[in-house]
């Protein structure tokens, strides 16, 4: 392997380093060119389908005679199988690479998420969505460890805030193709929210077939680099596994144990309740502010929030970075308090630009906070780690939606549920600023 010369002004090796530095930093470049974009289609699929189902609430409530609390129940309950698998998926996939198991996820929840369109009862609607995280265990956390493969630390904040547009990407354009799907209601005897389940959920299938013979597992093994890049990114990459292996977790069985692991856990929980309680009455929320039924122009203007998430994505990462990762995490959680504080607001115009603001922190904080957990863990620990702060973290999307309906239900108000989730907000602020960095 390409290796760093101690001593540059040793004069047989005084050209090492600076051929280290060009290969690897070409190697970067290339990688985020090839990797990130397909690893972004992915993650708006696989959003899309997780909460799709927000599109058809209403047109599903009306037509299978679901209650609110039952859709409630259901929408959450797909976190229900995905906590559970997240730690053995993730560790499967450490095991037997990327694009095998990534593979092998994209194309079985794309196959289930289709098979929504068979939701009549309540019984199945909850099978459906429970079988649904199960087959999307792993996804999330498995691009993050996949990542951890391929950038050094310098540049994964960065790459994970390019990741993290995959969310508001699947709002900003899932929402007006989901919307418009829902408007084929009754075309060859199938409503709308049969069109909508079915083709996107296919779609996701054909995608991941996609997966499997396009991504590479490691750097070492990527022919589309040069044998010099591959050298340089593996060993830039297998140096920082082995300082982790010396300084922080390693050994799967250390994570339980491990309080700076079970913070993030926290954390992570916290602010997961904040992003599904939005998301999954975020279109219900707008037809009711527009006093429209789930159509093109609902679907526009929920994707409004989402381009304002966009921006903050790309923006606060780069800003955030080094000393100023925590205070200024703990500054967008704050800001995103308020903004679905104020969201439960009547007037559509405040509540619109409440959620705008609301969605641009609690999205954007997430690539942020992603940096501590892969700085600090290394080999099987960063497999079972990375799924574990994912899966606690997921069980507050179980718990999101029923909380919000159990708060509007409680206080008789529409903007009790908001308040709610503002409160878990700024409790992951506090967390945040208790959090210990290892750098």
């Amino acid at each position: 392997m390409l290796a760093r010369d101690p001593n540059p002004s040793a004069t047989p090796l005084m050209s090492a380093y600076p051929t280290y530095e060009s290969a690897l930093s070409s190697a970067l470049v290339k990688a985020t060119r090839r990797l990130v974009p397909f690893l972004l289609l992915l993650y708006v699929l696989a959003f899309l389908d997780r909460v799709n189902v927000g599109f058809a609430k209403v047109a599903m409530m009306a037509d299978t005679e679901l209650s609110a609390a039952a859709y409630a129940f259901g929408a959450g309950l797909f976190f229900a199988g995905y906590a559970l698998l997240e730690v053995p998926s993730n560790l499967i996939l450490h095991r037997v690479g990327a694009r095998r198991w990534l593979a092998r996820i994209m194309v079985t929840w794309g196959l289930i998420s289709a098979a929504m369109m068979f939701a009549w009862s309540e019984t199945m609607f909850y099978t459906l969505r429970l079988l649904l995280g199960a087959a999307e265990a792993g996804f999330f956390p498995g691009v993050i460890l996949y990542l951890t493969y391929w950038f050094p630390a310098a540049q994964r904040g960065r790459i994970l805030g390019m990741f993290y547009f995959g969310a508001p990407l699947a709002f900003i354009f899932g929402g007006p193709v989901s919307g418009w799907l829902m408007e084929m209601n009754g075309w060859l005897d199938l409503r709308g929210w049969q069109w909508m389940f079915l083709i996107e959920g296919v779609l996701a299938s054909v995608v991941g077939v996609w997966a499997y013979f396009y991504l590479t597992d490691r750097p070492a093994q990527a022919q589309w680099l040069a044998a010099d890049e591959r050298e340089a990114l593996q060993s830039a990459v297998d140096s920082e596994e082995l300082a982790k292996s010396t300084s922080g977790s390693h050994r799967l069985r250390d994570l339980l144990s491990d309080r700076g692991v079970l913070h993030l856990c926290l954390i992570y929980f916290l602010i997961q309740i904040s992003v599904y309680g939005v998301v999954f009455a975020l279109p219900s929320q707008v037809e009711r502010l527009l006093g429209k039924s789930a159509g093109l122009q609902v679907g526009l203007v929920t994707a409004i929030p989402w381009i304002c998430a966009l921006i903050a994505a790309y923006a606060v990462p780069r800003v955030l970075r080094g000393s100023r990762r925590k205070k200024g995490a703990v500054v967008v959680l704050l800001v995103a308090a308020v903004g679905l504080a104020v969201a439960g607001q009547p007037q559509a115009v405040v509540a619109l630009a409440a959620l705008c603001v609301a969605a641009a922190g609690f999205i954007s904080v997430q690539p942020v906070f992603w940096t501590f957990p892969t700085e600090r863990l290394s080999g099987a620990a960063a497999a079972g780690g990375i799924a574990l702060i994912n899966s606690v973290g997921n069980f507050g999307g179980f718990f999101a939606p029923s909380l919000r309906e159990w708060a509007e239900q409680t206080f008789a108000s529409g903007s009790a549920g908001m308040w709610v989730l503002a409160t878990s907000t700024c409790l992951a602020a506090i967390a945040m600023s208790a959090l210990k960095s290892d750098r």
